[in-house]
Parts: C-alpha cells; sequence; structure tokens
C-alpha cells in the first residue's frame, strides 16, 4: 500500500476524470459521426443525441454488472496491479491526456482507448521494468487493435449486402425512410455501446488508484460511485463537442447514405457490445472508421478516401508508443526530477530532428541539404545517448 495525502488522492481522482471527459471531448463524437455525415441530425443535436446514450450505458451495467470487465482490464490487466502507484497512475494519465489534446487539435481520430493503454505501460515499465506487464491482457488489447477495424469493415460489408436484398423490391423512397430510422435507432445503440466501454477505463484507473492506496476494501471491484461518476464525465464531455473529428468521420473517407450510415451503426454496436462482454477495452474510433469504411467498400472501393484512411491509421499505429513515451517521461518528473529532464530533452531533440528532416527534404540545394543532414544526425546521436543513459 502507498501512502496519498488525501487532497493528492481527490486531485488524482479529479485528474482521472478530467481524462474521462476529454475522451468525450476526443472520442465519443465519433458515434453520431454517420448521423452527422448524412444530415440525418445536425451536429448540436447528435451530440446532445449521443451524450443521452452514453450516459445511459450506466443503467444498463447496473442491469447486468457483468458488462464491467472492461474495467478489470485496464485496472489489473496490463500492468500488476501491487506495483501500480499514484505516481504510475498520474503518468498514465497525463501521457494519455497529451496525445489526445494533440490529436484532437490535429482533427485527427486516434484513439483515447490506446493512448490510455499506451499511457499505463509506458508509466508502469518506467516504474518497475517489464516484468510488471501483464501480457495475457496487452497482448488481447494489441489484437483487438487489428480486428476491431477489421471485423467492423467485415460485419458492415454483411449487413450493407443482407440489408440491400432484403429491400430489392422497396421503392427508393421508401427504403430512404426506413432507414433513416433504423440508422437512428442503431446509432442511438451505437452511442450506448461506446459509453459502456469507454467509460470503463478510467473506472478501472480510479478503482486501481483506490486499490494502490488502501482506499479500497475487500477484492477488486468498481464503486458505485466511481461508475455513474465516470458515465456523467463522458456524457458531458461528449456535450462539449469534437467537430473536427466528426468531419473527418462522417464526410472525408467517404460519403454515407441513410443505409450505409444505418450499416456502419450496427455493424459497430454489435462489436461494442461484444467487446465489453468479452472484457477487451477496443477503440471505438477504430471500430467506427473500419465500420465507415466498410460501408463505402461496399458501394464501391473508389467511393472511399484512402489516403485520409491512411493518414487515420498512421495515427492508430504511433498512438500507444507515443502516449507511452509521454507517460513515461511524466512519471520520472514526479519520481525523480533529473531523470523526468533528461528525458524531456531526449524528447525535444527527437523533435528537432523531425524538423531537420523535413528541412532536408525542402532544401533547394547541396549546401541546405548537407547542413540539415548533419543538423538531423547529431539531434538523433544526441537523443540516442540521452536515452541509453535513462535506461542504464
Amino acid at each position: 500500500m502507498h501512502e496519498l495525502a488525501l487532497p493528492l488522492l481527490i486531485g488524482l481522482i479529479a485528474v482521472a476524470l478530467a481524462f474521462d471527459f476529454l475522451n468525450g471531448l476526443h472520442d465519443a463524437a465519433n458515434s453520431i459521426a454517420t448521423v452527422v455525415g448524412t444530415r440525418l441530425l445536425s451536429p448540436a443535436a447528435a451530440v446532445a443525441f449521443a451524450a443521452f446514450f452514453n450516459f445511459g450505458a450506466y443503467f444498463l451495467a447496473l442491469q447486468w454488472p457483468q458488462l464491467h470487465k472492461v474495467a478489470d482490464t485496464i485496472g489489473k490487466g496490463l500492468i500488476d496491479k501491487d506495483l501500480i502507484t499514484p505516481a504510475v497512475v498520474f503518468g498514465a494519465l497525463v501521457g494519455a491526456m497529451f496525445w489526445n489534446v494533440v490529436t484532437w487539435l490535429k482533427g485527427i481520430p486516434s484513439s483515447s482507448s490506446h493512448a490510455l493503454v499506451g499511457g499505463i505501460i509506458g508509466a508502469g515499465v518506467a516504474h518497475a521494468g517489464l516484468d510488471a506487464i501483464q501480457w495475457i491482457g496487452l497482448n488481447k488489447t494489441l489484437i483487438a487493435i487489428v480486428l476491431s477495424p477489421t471485423l467492423g469493415l467485415i460485419l458492415t460489408m454483411a449487413i450493407m449486402l443482407a440489408t440491400s436484398w432484403l429491400g430489392t423490391r422497396a421503392s427508393a423512397a421508401g427504403a430512404e425512410r426506413s432507414f433513416r430510422g433504423l440508422h437512428l435507432v442503431s446509432a442511438g445503440a451505437y452511442s450506448l455501446g461506446h459509453g459502456l466501454n469507454d467509460a470503463q477505463k478510467t473506472m478501472g484507473v480510479i478503482t486501481v488508484l483506490l486499490y494502490s492506496t488502501g482506499h479500497l476494501h475487500g477484492e477488486f471491484h468498481v464503486p458505485h460511485w466511481v461508475a455513474l461518476s465516470c458515465y456523467v464525465a463522458i456524457g458531458l464531455g461528449t456535450l462539449t463537442g469534437g467537430w473536427r473529428i466528426i468531419e473527418t468521420m462522417g464526410t472525408r473517407i467517404t460519403k454515407l447514405n441513410q443505409h450505409q450510415g444505418f450499416s456502419a451503426s450496427a455493424g459497430g454496436s454489435v462489436m461494442l457490445f461484444a467487446a465489453s462482454y468479452f472484457g477487451i477495452p477496443v477503440s471505438t474510433t477504430h471500430t467506427i472508421t473500419g465500420c465507415v469504411i466498410g460501408a463505402g467498400a461496399a458501394r464501391r472501393a473508389s467511393a472511399v478516401n484512402w489516403g485520409v484512411a491512411g493518414n487515420v491509421m498512421v495515427a492508430w499505429i504511433i498512438t500507444i508508443p507515443a502516449s507511452a513515451a509521454v507517460a513515461a517521461i511524466f512519471y520520472w518528473v514526479a519520481t525523480d526530477i533529473t531523470r523526468g529532464l533528461i528525458a524531456l530533452e531526449a524528447a525535444a531533440l527527437v523533435g528537432l530532428s523531425v524538423v531537420a528532416w523535413r528541412e532536408l527534404k525542402q532544401q533547394p540545394d547541396r549546401e541546405g541539404r548537407i547542413g540539415a543532414l548533419l543538423a538531423w544526425g547529431a539531434f538523433i546521436t544526441v537523443a540516442i545517448g540521452l536515452i541509453y543513459a535513462l535506461t542504464a
């Protein structure tokens, strides 16, 4: 058990709820991207719609408590719960929030879920080394990175084909009316699944914090007040918006009609409820993106803007390592200021090396390219030396 003054404990819980709020701001908009992209609801109405169903997941979990397995995976299934300290929780949350803010400002639909996973792994390894990792839980999460969008794509295409076959005799106007209603239902189900899966990730963080400080009695479980607080926070975050990400998800990857919007939301809701049942902290962003691509590809492959989809995939790949690195830095800042400052300097040098590489490509003459190349090499060399010093 780790001693922590009550004001600091309350402050860390507030940071965790701030992450949940930011998750709603950054991630929950994806749950209604299809209804915005198809003009089924206005952006303001769609966000209120999503927030209502995000919070509604609280009552679903009251009826079926077994749906709270995701909180167990986050709280004790990634890093050994007996090795987690308040500093680890602090580093994990700050690392995840930092990455969320960066991608939100850039309008990139990266994953808040995997930013948190990366944060937990980065801070946990910085504290106790690789032996602290619970490989079964981590492998399950990493596999879901690939499977969730892939299965969502396949399932959405199957729904598209099945409903197209069932509606062959319907008129265009009649089919449009039917799919508008079905799309609203499926979007509500997706928002419900989103709130159920995503709010649990913050529940797991707060619960393991209470466990590590001796404030959780009995078996590892999510206290009722923690669950309620997390559902409220994610719902309020959703109400705040996330319009740039909605635009990417709803219109820039592919143009959607009501049939496609219904299919994407229906496929996504099935994936999220299945993930919550099996305790997998799946990325709602990954899931809905795969479903949106599947809906567009079912019409024709050229309907998908593969350039935008490719940029989204790059963001997915770097989310876990980026948030893990930031979390490790903030863990060291919180526990060892010298190591923290060295880590910050190494991160700054890596950033400068990226700038130098871009300059290398843009220089019009040979002398400029040589200068940029030398600068890049110097930045990388010193950064590698500092990283080696941190791990030695």
